[in-house]
């Protein structure tokens, strides 16, 4: 008996040395690691207040455009250097002259509420901004009536275009509105519908509910749709909650309610960048500050002169600005399109780094000199070089005018800076009556530089050429451009655009906004590109993770890989 119990405690301590063998055998070949697991909620502050979670109706408010991002898609999308790319459209192919475009769609892709999506709905869609009561940009609405569309079957789409126009695809990025949701609505009854309560859309993400404020949309909710055609989330649930100001945003963050800060404004850097386990991540956006000099008062100054205007940008120390006003969270731009895009281009451009010797030489080949008694320039009547500059009565913006004008009373120019109500400078620039004036040009995806450089632009009520400029070629250019089939094509326009602007310079290219998103360091695999728009934060999500999980890997395997 005692013989049969040692033989049994021999056999259990050969079986520990072989455990142990095993385990020391995967201890040196295996090890765990951690990686994305799908699940969990993220939640986001947002400053401002959605208004209309409608797709046709989201180009005003930038709260409307983070929900709408999430939830709809349409035929394309942009990347991050403005290039189109398929969405709800598979493919599509355009004819040798660029006025017809051919859909395919995809055929994998179904509404939010389990109805087929079809060709009816991107015709309907259409329809609604066809509407002469489309309530929506009047740029968009004027765009769509020029178009023919027609389907061809339930999942091919055409377009006809009334002539050739190169940014046209940017107009397929509007997301598409379900036609069975919408029966006997009309597009003037669109910000009054229902639908923007409980929008049902194609995206990466599905509504769920919403919680009302004092008048006001005060959170929404979103889930993972299960049926995205597209890559699925590892986040299960978005909820994006809405603050009156970026700072009750902010403060959301520091009182622990949410995970991610929509947008930390310049004022709030300080504050963020002393919290521990807050990320930053920062990217230009599509819009660029300039200074638009008012070439229809030559009566009064003297801006008809392109020795003038290349002397006060020669005289801009605008690296100083960025860091001193802007806390370096600017890029500067060398021409007036955005860098880091299929257009821009340094070849052939004149460029003006500061210095001063190189702006005094110019005003003074321009009839421009300091006089003994004072240290202001005059011309040869003895008038001063002096004008106002314009600016919207907002922080940022006020700062930036008035480091601008200290600038060039360096240089011995009287500059006087007036602000002016943020909602009203674009009156001021479209009655073309201000001397100067610090404003930002929102660049849409497509650069085509028409509607703010052709000369037919330039009359008061006319377009956006808020400087008056006129020149023949740049307007030719920009015509050939713009009814190009050929990318090639339209970037050798384009990189001569960019020539012909630097040398006349009928406004000064600041700087490119710098747009900072912050996230909790809880959050995993965020990071963002070039902005569109500040909803295109969200076009790397399906990176995002808040929830990991354990796995065994090989090292042998990860050293031959």
């Amino acid at each position: 008996m005692f013989r049969r119990i040692g033989w049994q405690v021999i056999l259990v301590g050969i079986g520990f040395l072989v455990a142990a063998t095993v385990l020391a055998y995967m201890a040196t070949t295996y090890t765990t690691e951690f990686r994305p697991a799908p699940g969990g909620t993220y939640v986001e502050s947002v400053g401002g207040y959605p208004q209309s979670l409608n797709p046709l109706l989201s180009f005003y408010n930038d709260a409307d455009g983070d929900v709408v991002e999430l939830i709809f898609t349409g035929l394309t999308q942009l990347n991050m250097r403005g290039e189109i790319e398929p969405d709800l459209a598979a493919t599509w192919e355009t004819d040798g002259e660029g006025i017809t475009y051919t859909f395919r769609l995809n055929r994998n892709v179904v509404w939010h509420d389990g109805f087929p999506f079809s060709a009816k709905d991107v015709i309907f869609t259409t329809e609604l901004l066809q509407d002469p009561d489309y309530p929506g940009p009047a740029d968009i609405g004027a765009l769509w009536r020029s178009v023919d569309v027609t389907a061809v079957d339930d999942y091919t789409v055409r377009f006809v275009l009334r002539e050739p126009y190169a940014p046209f695809l940017d107009y397929t990025t509007i997301g598409i509105l379900p036609r069975h949701r919408f029966e006997g609505v009309s597009a003037a009854e669109l910000a009054l519908s229902d639908f923007s309560r409980e929008p049902i859309g194609t995206g990466p993400f599905r509504f769920v509910e919403m919680d009302l404020g004092d008048g006001h949309i005060a959170s929404v909710t979103l889930k993972r749709f299960p049926r995205y055609y597209g890559r699925s989330s590892y986040i299960e649930n978005i909820v994006l909650r809405f603050y009156p100001t970026p700072r009750a945003a902010f403060e959301a963050y520091q009182d622990g309610i949410v995970e991610g800060v929509a947008r930390i404004p310049i004022d709030l850097m300080p504050e963020a960048f002393a919290e521990p386990d807050l990320r930053l991540f920062s990217a230009p956006t599509s819009e660029m500050a300039m200074i638009y000099l008012n070439e229809l008062i030559t009566d009064t100054l003297p801006f008809g002169d392109a020795r003038i205007r290349q002397a006060l940008y020669a005289g801009l120390d605008r690296q100083a600005l960025a860091d001193a006003v802007l806390m370096g969270q600017a890029v500067l731009p060398e021409t007036p399109l955005l860098p880091g895009t299929w257009a821009y281009s340094l070849e052939g451009v004149p460029t003006y780094s500061y210095d001063q010797e190189r702006a005094l030489t110019l005003l003074a080949e321009a009839g421009w000199s300091r006089q003994a008694t004072t240290d202001t320039l005059r011309d040869a009547q003895g008038a001063p070089l002096a004008f106002t500059l314009v600016a919207a009565n907002d922080a940022q913006e006020l700062a930036v005018a008035r480091a601008v004008a200290q600038q060039w009373q360096g240089l011995g120019i009287s500059v006087t800076v007036e602000a002016v109500p943020a909602l009203a400078l674009s009156g001021v620039l479209e009655s073309r009556t201000y001397q100067a004036a610090l404003a930002r040009l929102m660049i849409p995806g497509d650069p085509d530089p028409y509607p703010f450089w052709h000369e037919t632009q330039s009359l008061p009520g006319q377009g956006q050429n808020y400087a008056g400029f006129q020149n023949r070629r740049v307007s030719e250019v920009v015509e050939q451009a713009r009814i190009a089939v050929s990318r090639e094509e339209r970037r050798t326009l384009y990189r001569e655009f960019q020539q012909l602007f630097m040398e006349e310079l009928p406004a000064l290219p600041l700087y490119v906004p710098v747009y900072t998103y912050a996230v909790d360091v809880r959050v995993n695999g965020g990071q963002i590109g070039p902005l569109m728009r500040p909803a295109d934060r969200f076009l790397t999500l399906t990176d995002w993770y808040v929830l990991q999980r354990r796995v065994v890997a090989s090292q042998l395997q990860g050293a031959t890989q």
